[in-house]
C-alpha cells in the first residue's frame, strides 16, 4: 500500500465515522481556547494515530486532539480529524477530514475528504490536484473583482476582523466566514473561491493546502509571503489562485494582523 492509498483508506474511514455521527443536539465540551470538542473528533483522532503506528512506526504524528508523537525519520504526518468542529458540532455539513504528509517539513500529499458531499481531494508533489480522480485548477480571476474568498476567523472581532475585511471588500471582493480553515482552501484549489486567509499557527490547519492548492496552480505561503515549514507552528496561511497573492499580501501586509485562531490576541510577527 502506498502513502496515497493509505491516506485515501483513511480519510475514508475517517468520513464516515464523521458522517454516521451527525445530528443535531450534539454533545460537546469546550477546550479552553473556547472551541468546541466532540466524541467524533476524539474516535477519528485515535483511529489515525493508530493506523499511522501500526502501518509506518518510524513517522511522526501531529493532530489537532493530540500532543505531536515524534517519529525517528525524516516523514511527518499531519492531521485535523475533524476540520470545522464549530459547525459539525452545530448541526451544518461543511466540515472534512485532512491529512497531509510531510518530508522534512515540506507537504509531499494531501488528502481532503468532505463525507457530506463525497468530495475526497488529493494532492501529490508533481502530480497535480484532483477532486474525485478529476484533474482541477485555481480560478483565472485576475482582479478580486467579483470573486469570493474565506477566512478563518470564528471568534476574531469586528474591529478585528475589518482590517481584511474592509478593503478586500473594498476591491470588490466577498468574504466569507464558515467556521472552517481546510476546505475552503480545496474550493480554492477547483476554482470556486479566490483565496483564503488563515492567521492561526497551528500546522493541521495548513499543511493539506499547501500540495493541493499548488498542485492545482495556485500558491501558499504564510502571511508574509514566505515559504515555511509545516510540521511545527506555522505563521498562518495565505492560499490563492497565485494571480491575487500580492495583491493580498499587501493588504495583509497595511492589516498588520493580530488575531490568532485560538482567540489570543498575539500579534504575529514578520520573520527577519
Amino acid at each position: 500500500m502506498t502513502h496515497r492509498d493509505f491516506a485515501i483508506d483513511l480519510a475514508k474511514q475517517a468520513g464516515a465515522i464523521i458522517r454516521k455521527n451527525f445530528t443535531l443536539g450534539m454533545k460537546k465540551e469546550w477546550k479552553q481556547d473556547q472551541s468546541p470538542l466532540t466524541a467524533t473528533d476524539l474516535v477519528v483522532n485515535d483511529l489515525v494515530i493508530k493506523s499511522i503506528r501500526e502501518r509506518y512506526p518510524d513517522h511522526g504524528i501531529i493532530t489537532e486532539e493530540a500532543r505531536e508523537i515524534q517519529g525517528t525519520g525524516e516523514h511527518t504526518w499531519v492531521c485535523d480529524p475533524i476540520d470545522g468542529t464549530i459547525p459539525f458540532s452545530h448541526g451544518i455539513p461543511i466540515s472534512c477530514f485532512s491529512i497531509s504528509l510531510t518530508r522534512s517539513g515540506r507537504p509531499v500529499l494531501a488528502v481532503i475528504y468532505d463525507p457530506f458531499m463525497d468530495r475526497l481531494f488529493i494532492g501529490e508533489g508533481g502530480k497535480g490536484a484532483t477532486l474525485n480522480g478529476k484533474k482541477i485548477s485555481v480560478s483565472s480571476a485576475t482582479s478580486l473583482k467579483n470573486t469570493y474568498l474565506a477566512t478563518g476567523f470564528p471568534r476574531v472581532s469586528v474591529t478585528d476582523a475589518s482590517q481584511f475585511i474592509v478593503p478586500l471588500v473594498q476591491h470588490g471582493a466577498g468574504v466569507l466566514t464558515l467556521g472552517v480553515i481546510v476546505y475552503p482552501g480545496a474550493l480554492v484549489a477547483s476554482g470556486e473561491l479566490v483565496a483564503t486567509i488563515f492567521s492561526g499557527n497551528k500546522p493541521w490547519d495548513s499543511a493539506a493546502l499547501k500540495v493541493i492548492v499548488e498542485g492545482a496552480g495556485g500558491k501558499v505561503t504564510d502571511l508574509f509571503g514566505h515559504e515555511q515549514r509545516y510540521d511545527q507552528d506555522v505563521r498562518g496561511h495565505l492560499a490563492t489562485s497565485g494571480l491575487s497573492h500580492e495583491q493580498i499580501l499587501e493588504i495583509i501586509r497595511q492589516a498588520k494582523p493580530i488575531v490568532d485562531f485560538d482567540g489570543s490576541l498575539v500579534k504575529i510577527s514578520s520573520p527577519s
